[in-house]
């Protein structure tokens, strides 16, 4: 037992009280485990009522971490999903429109790049081919300039004896002059189309009447190489275009047919409708195909499969490129292809009926 004893203060009488040992340390011990509840309890809700309130802003920071490292890769597509609590929420919004606007900058900055890219492929593409004009044109002019000096120092130093020798002089010197002459206006012409100064004079033409015009004029040069040209145009078929500019094409394009012929020395001329508006103009001739390398080349100015540049028929290089500005002029289409016994050149021309405008 607890025993406790004394005095009470207002008289000597004595007093003793005692306790069971027992029930004092059962009672110790049910205040020991309540203390072990409430602690063991307060404990585990402090460290669910930390984690969830950790996670809950943690969440969002990694959110937020993982779209600053997609900002660092470039890739800007990624976005904040927002949060409960204001200052993640504000900040992560600032990085969603930090995002866009960078995503809208680098985007503007690749555009930019890819048009200045292209810019530069072009204008490397014009110096290329100013250096293949200039070398072309030095090229053409190269021969008829040496030709007159030398047939002019001849004139002047008295090496032509005879009237028949300075007449053959002379007359070499006044062929290289109109050759010249010829292609300077050619490609005062071509460059007169290609900048829109020289537009076409649009009418009806009656293809079969201008076709046979045309031949008419080449009659002789056809007889003197022994060539055969069959026509295939019928009568009444009527053609939007400038007379002239349409002769000029169909005169490159004969031009072209008798100097390149084989054998059996045929020219056709003939038409095909492509669809209800448009028709094609084709000039076949026969002889050796074109290289399937130089085909898309053929309108180019100057280019020409012999890539010597011979001159035996006096070619400039510039009757399909003027084809070609024509064409562009008439917003119609040229080309040519191969055929299993030759070449056929073709262009296009909208149709047109009498009496409509």
């Amino acid at each position: 037992y607890l025993e406790a004893w004394g005095y009470f203060s207002n008289n000597s009488t004595s007093f003793m009280m005692s306790m069971p040992l027992a029930s004092l340390r059962e009672a110790v011990s049910f205040f020991n485990y309540l203390l072990l509840f409430l602690g063991g309890s307060i404990l585990l809700f402090g460290t669910l009522a930390v984690y969830f309130t950790g996670r809950r802003v943690t969440r969002p920071l990694k959110e937020l971490a993982k779209l600053s490292q997609k900002m660092s890769q470039l890739d800007f597509t990624a976005r904040f999903q927002g949060s409960n609590l204001e200052e993640i929420e504000v900040l992560g919004e600032s990085m969603n429109s930090l995002s866009q606007r960078l995503e809208d900058t680098i985007g503007d900055l690749k555009k930019a790049n890819n048009e200045l890219q292209s810019d530069i492929e072009n204008k490397n593409l014009i110096d290329q081919k100013r250096q293949e004009f200039v070398a072309n044109v030095s090229h053409e002019l190269k021969t008829p300039i040496a030709l007159i000096m030398g047939y002019a120092e001849g004139l002047g130093e008295g090496l032509c004896e005879d009237e028949e020798s300075r007449a053959y002089y002379s007359s070499v010197i006044v062929d290289e002059a109109k050759r010249m002459n010829h292609m300077v206006k050619e490609l005062m012409s071509l460059s007169a189309m290609e900048q829109g100064k020289d537009l076409p004079d649009f009418s009806l033409l009656d293809m079969a009447k201008l076709t046979k015009g045309v031949l008419s004029t080449m009659e002789i040069l056809l007889k003197q190489e022994g060539i055969s040209v069959e026509v295939d145009i019928p009568e009444g078929l009527f053609l939007w275009g400038d007379e002239f500019k349409v002769e000029e094409v169909l005169m490159n394009y004969l031009q072209n047919a008798i100097h390149h012929v084989g054998e059996p020395k045929q020219i056709s001329v003939y038409t095909e409708n492509r669809g209800q508006k448009t028709v094609e103009i084709h000039v076949r001739n026969t002889g050796n195909p074109i290289p399937e390398e130089d085909l898309p080349r053929v309108f180019e100015k100057f280019y020409k499969v012999d890539k010597a540049h011979s001159r035996s028929y006096g070619g400039s290089g510039l009757g399909l490129s003027i084809v070609k500005a024509i064409m562009d002029s008439h917003h119609q289409e040229c080309g040519c292809k191969n055929t299993l016994t030759g070449v056929d050149f073709w262009f296009t021309l909208e149709k047109g009926e009498m009496g409509k405008t």
